[in-house]
This record gives structure tokens, sequence and C-alpha cells, in this order.
């Protein structure tokens, strides 16, 4: 076996290492068996649960958080969530965070349900489970149930008529799949597949095994096709393959029958205002003394209209949310934990940019595309901007100014690309905007394209962020001195998303990057037309997405230089010259200003309950990659007695 590349030496955890970190967990756990946890007492008495030993794996995952203020907890207690949406229990695979592999803290991928990862060339992914590891409902969990899903839901028309997963393909081809014995398994490419490990550890996680011994009773290879499809047709679906995907869905968490590997088990179907989920009771981690984790029994987690979010979390209603509350409630949650009901940190938010404008580049108004595409404009919209002013307006001078590129936690960060384009300069916006020809001015003040049409720039919203709005008022007083009528237009996200991609919408406004902490090994697709889901290049992204077959090729030089980029990065270089792209791609866009970012690491409100521990007292809040609190390993916290 070739020596492994640098960029995967998070993900190898050798037997040696294992075990040396994992003797040290066990020290002083000899002279008696671990304890069990105590809400599992009456199972374990009634001989319905065998006892811990019997129900962990033979190696337990027993890494365990290394940061200051984390201890070892005790058992019991209903941690509470609210959820503004409650169409099913996806939050609760947020919260468990449990996958193959993992981002730790630091950013780094490790085994989780793996026992152990192998890459060799980049390509050859050598994956070993835990050998005794069980799914929820006891049964073992083995390579056949990464089998079950290749053959008979990735590689079955029916069920994925789309095919494999986007992540699971090299220049188009699939990999080559073997199952070498219970625990072991291997997918065979034939060029580097660096998007392989961070699709398993994704929060929305590419789930590459299936509960087979549970869903092959709904698989027309297993069980009798007319009685499938006559169960479908009675709950209003159409195929057997609908009632199997219905079954299944492992993100949603929709369906308490199906065994699951989360650290606690949803016990509520939807439509649900309320869903209750309680410790799995085979979960594969323990704790340094080899307690069986989580430690607390219980997660509920509720439905509530998002206007009422801040009020209920500031009221003590819930034991740890962060979702649905913004940088504007922070006030009224500090007076809540002033008077003892709550606690309340303010993480900074990890995108690039928690808002940013997204010019689209693929308008169909011919006028607003030759404009939208020249980069003087760009420029000028965002030299235009006084960000300052935005600071103190809508986060009271605690965000960070600057483009939308990476933050400074990053490795890659540059403080050259944050400034880039980003001071506050109206003079040489309105320079820039008369060597374009826009001279032309009505009696208000406002420019002519060169065109002639007004330019009247109509701003779209869908209203994800509640700043979204107060920004754009304050940017259409900002840009009105160079010129530019700003006209907002507020819709729901999927109206907003379908006038993107149908070339109707001018500009956006939306989240930045989503990870603004990438390093050199994590994907740059952000940063290249790669998705039709993409603001500023719908059409070119849809091409590349498609493989051609639809959308438009990229016709500007600086944005096929950043899909070769990515392309050159998707094929596996080495760590320098993941790097290198990365840093070039980063600087195309400070320069070219594809995206027009206003602010960065604002601060979010955690509201805990005053009895939560192991939950840090700063920390970066991230969706994508690390789930959120799932990073920071709730199946370790626990509550206090006082």
């Amino acid at each position: 076996m070739s020596p492994l590349p640098l960029r995967f030496a998070a993900v190898l955890l050798t037997c040696a290492s294992l075990m040396t970190a994992e003797a040290g967990a066990q020290e002083g756990t000899e002279s008696e068996p671990p304890q069990e946890p105590p809400a599992l007492r009456f199972a374990l008495a009634t001989d319905a649960l065998p006892p811990l030993a019997e129900r962990l794996p033979a190696e337990p995952r027993r890494a365990l958080p290394v940061r200051e203020g984390w201890r070892e907890g005790r058992y019991g207690g209903s941690l509470r969530l609210l959820s503004r949406a409650g169409r099913d229990a996806r939050d609760l695979v947020l919260l468990g965070y449990a996958r193959l592999v993992v981002w730790n803290e630091d950013l780094e991928l490790e085994p989780d349900i793996l026992k152990s990862v192998e890459v060799e060339d980049g390509r050859i992914f050598t994956l070993t489970l835990r050998a005794g590891h069980r799914w929820s409902d006891g049964t073992p969990f083995t390579t056949a149930d990464v089998r079950f899903w290749w053959a008979e839901v990735a590689n079955n028309r029916e069920i994925s008529p789309r095919g494999l997963p986007p992540e699971m393909l090299v220049d188009g081809k699939p990999p080559r799949f073997e199952v070498l014995d219970d625990t072991t398994l291997r997918f065979t490419w034939e060029s580097p597949n660096p998007l392989f490990l961070p699709a398993l550890a994704a929060a929305s996680p590419l789930f590459i095994y299936r509960p087979a011994h549970y869903l092959k009773q709904f698989h027309a290879s297993y069980a009798d096709e007319q009685d499938l499809t006559a169960r479908a047709e009675a709950m209003g679906l159409r195929t057997w393959a609908e009632l199997f995907q219905r079954r299944d869905r492992p993100f949603r968490f929709d369906n308490p029958q199906r065994p699951t590997l989360q650290p606690w088990i949803n016990t509520v179907a939807p439509p649900a205002d309320r869903f209750v989920a309680l410790r799995n009771p085979y979960f594969h981690r323990v704790d340094g003394q080899g307690r069986q984790l989580p430690y607390i029994d219980e997660v509920i987690l509720t439905r509530t209209q998002a206007r009422l979010m801040a009020a209920k979390a500031a009221a003590g209603d819930a034991d740890l949310i962060a979702r649905g509350l913004s940088f504007k409630d922070a006030a009224v949650l500090k007076e809540a934990e002033d008077r003892g009901r709550i606690t309340l940190r303010l993480w900074p938010i990890g995108r690039g940019a928690q808002l940013a404008l997204y010019p689209n580049l693929n308008v169909i108004a011919p006028g607003w595309r030759s404009v939208l595409r020249d980069v003087r404009f760009r420029r000028a919209l965002s030299l235009a901007t006084d960000r300052d002013e935005l600071n103190q307006v809508l986060y009271s001078g605690t965000a960070l100014p600057g483009a939308n590129t990476l933050l400074p936690g990053s490795p890659l960060y540059s403080a050259e690309d944050r400034r880039a384009w980003a001071n506050y300069d109206p003079e040489q916006a309105n320079a820039l905007l008369d060597e374009m020809g826009m001279l032309w001015r009505d009696n208000d003040g406002i420019r002519h394209l060169p065109d002639g049409r007004r330019a009247d720039l109509v701003i779209e919203t869908a209203d994800a962020d509640a700043a979204e709005t107060d920004a754009l008022e304050v940017l259409t007083a900002q840009w009105r001195k160079i010129g530019i009528a700003v006209l907002i237009r507020s819709q729901g996200r999927q109206a907003t998303r379908q006038r993107v991609r149908s070339g109707a919408t001018a500009m956006s406004i939306f989240y930045g990057l989503t990870n603004g902490l990438a390093t050199a090994s994590m994907s740059p697709a952000e940063l290249a037309p790669t998705s039709n889901r993409q603001n500023n290049w719908p059409l070119w992204g849809l091409h590349h997405q498609s493989g051609g077959s639809a959308g438009e090729a990229p016709d500007l030089p600086a944005v096929q230089e950043l899909l070769g980029l990515y392309e050159a990065w998707a094929s596996g270089p080495d760590d320098d010259a993941q790097e290198k792209i990365w840093r070039r791609m980063l600087a195309i866009h400070a320069d070219q200003v594809f995206t027009i970012g206003l602010l960065g690491a604002v601060r979010q409100p955690v509201v805990a309950s005053a009895r939560l521990r192991n939950l840090p007292d700063e920390a970066v809040y991230l969706y994508d990659p690390g789930a959120y609190f799932g990073r920071y390993r709730a199946d370790t916290f626990w509550f206090d007695e006082e």
C-alpha cells in the first residue's frame, strides 16, 4: 500500500493510536462493570434488554472532548428543544451527529460509527465497522447493511431514478464496491475522490447504509410487489418504491419503527407538534469510565411559531435553542439571563458572510445582464456599501465587515481578500459608473444603464435572515448616493429560488459562504459554478451539474478559470496544490466581486438551561461542517442537579 496522502491523515485512525487513546480512557474501570443508565433498569430487570457488555460494540468509540471545562457527567433528564418547522425530526439527527466519520471540534475528520478508515492514493477507501455494533433494535449492524444500500437502494432505478449520488461518482464513473467480511468493505475509484469522506460527515450526510432487516419488507426484491403496490396506493402513493422511500428517509427521522444508530430514537410519527426521542440502548459511544452515552435520557422537540421563539427561549421553555433566534433578540435574552432563567452565549456564525448580495450573471434582461457582468459595476456597488454603518445598525458594531470570503479562523484566511473592494469609497464608485458610460441621470439623481433604461435595481429577499430587509433599507440610502435606486421584493424562499433560476431576478440577498472556516482539503465548490442553487450564476451551475446537458456554459474568462480550478482540485492533487487552488479561487472572487459580502462573524444567540453542562462557552455556530451543536458532542451534555 502506498503512503497515505497527508490530506487524509486526520481520517486514518490506526489500531495502535486507537488502542492507546482508549487504554487511557479505561483506567480504573476494571474492578467493576460500568454503571448502567438508570432509565434502562426496568428493561434490564425484565430481560427486555441484555446487559451493557452485550449491547456495546467490541470496541466502542471512546474519544471524548478535551476542551476546557468539559467533564464527565451524570445520567438523566429531558432536553427540551424548539423547532420552527416541525414537519419531521431532522433536528434530532443534527443534534446526535452520529456519522460514519465526523468533523471534530478542530474541524478534522475522524471515525465515529466506523472503527477505522484507510485511504490509498486518495481513491481506495477501506472502511472497517465496529465488531458487535447493533442497530437500536438490537440487530447486528454489518457490511450487509452497506451491501443492501449499494445493491437495492443506490443502484435500484425505481428507488434512485437519478442514479448514484454525485459524491459517489468521479468523472461520471462509479466505484468498485467490495465486501471483504462482516466488518470490512472497500470502495475503489479510478481517480481520487476527495468528496467522499466529507459527504459521509456532512450535517445532511450521504447515508451509505440501511437497516436491511427492516427495509426488506418494503422492497420488491424481498416482498410481493403487488401487495406492496396495494399498500402504497392505500397511503395515497403510486408505487412500491414510494412506499419504500416513505419508510426510509434517515435524515428526516420520521419513522419511529425504522431502527437507527443515532444516540436517541424518535418515537413519534408526523404530523406532530411534539417529537419525543428516547436513549438508544445500543449506542456505540462511551465515556472515560466505560459508561454508555448519551447522558441525557430523552430529547423533546416541540414545534412553535417563528415569532414566538425568542419569547419562549427567554421564558426558559427550552433547554437548548439557537435556530430561530437572531442578534436582535440578544437584549431580551440578556434580561432573561440576568433574572436567572437561562444562560446566554453569543457564538460567532461560521459563514463567510452572514449576508451577501448575489448579482445574477444569468439574468434574462439584456441591459442588466451586460451591466452585472461588468466587474466595474459590481466593484462600484461594493465600494458604495458603508459596512461600518450596517454593522452599527444591525449588530451594534459586533460583526466583522468585509467581503464574502473566509473568516480569520480558517488557515486559508487572507485579510487582503476580506478588504478587497470592501472599503467605503463612494467617490471611486461614482468614477467606475461614469467610466461605464452610466452618465445620464434623472432629476432625482438616479442613473441610467448604458442601454438607456433607468437603474432601478430590484433586490429580492426570501427573508431567510431577520436582518435582510433592514440591511436592504440601509443599502437603499447608501446606493442612492451613487445613482442606483434599490427596490426591495420580498417573497417566499421557494418562489425566490425559482425566479433566480429562471433569470427573472437581477440580484438577491442571502447567506454568504456556507463554511467560512474551510481548509484546503474541503471542497471549494461554492466558489465555482457547480450548482443551479447558486444565486449568482444558476444556469452556469446547472450546466456543470447536468454534465453539459442543461443550462449554459460560462463565457466569462474568470468564471471559466474558477471552474477549471475546481475541477483540478476535485482530481485529488497533493496538499500543496489543493491549498494553491483554494487561494487562487479566493483571490479571483475577491477581485471580481462575484458576490458582495456585507458582514461576517455575526453573533448567534445560544440559549441554554442554567443546569446544562458541557455546552461550550465559546464556539463557532456552523451548519456544515459540524451540524450546529453536533460536533460539540451533544451526547455528552448533561444536567447538573443544582
